[in-house]
């Protein structure tokens, strides 16, 4: 089972990542580095969120995986 640490880490990392693509999609779509910024934040946050729940409800599951 993973870490509630590591799958914090995992997320945040991922969501940096987002973060600077979404960014930079918004700014390309609308011409406005604030909606740009605004809409990555939002997304962000919301993503982040999620995955980190996601995370947790799969790691609460033991199917497929393979006891050493």
């Amino acid at each position: 089972m993973e870490t509630r640490k590591r799958t914090l880490v995992k997320a945040i990392v991922w969501n940096i990542i987002g973060l600077t693509v979404m960014a930079l999609v918004g700014l390309i779509l609308t011409g406005s580095v604030a909606v740009g910024g605004a809409m990555a934040v939002v997304n962000t946050v919301i993503g982040l969120t999620m995955y980190i729940l996601y995370e947790r409800v799969w790691a609460r599951i033991s199917w497929g995986r393979h006891h050493v």
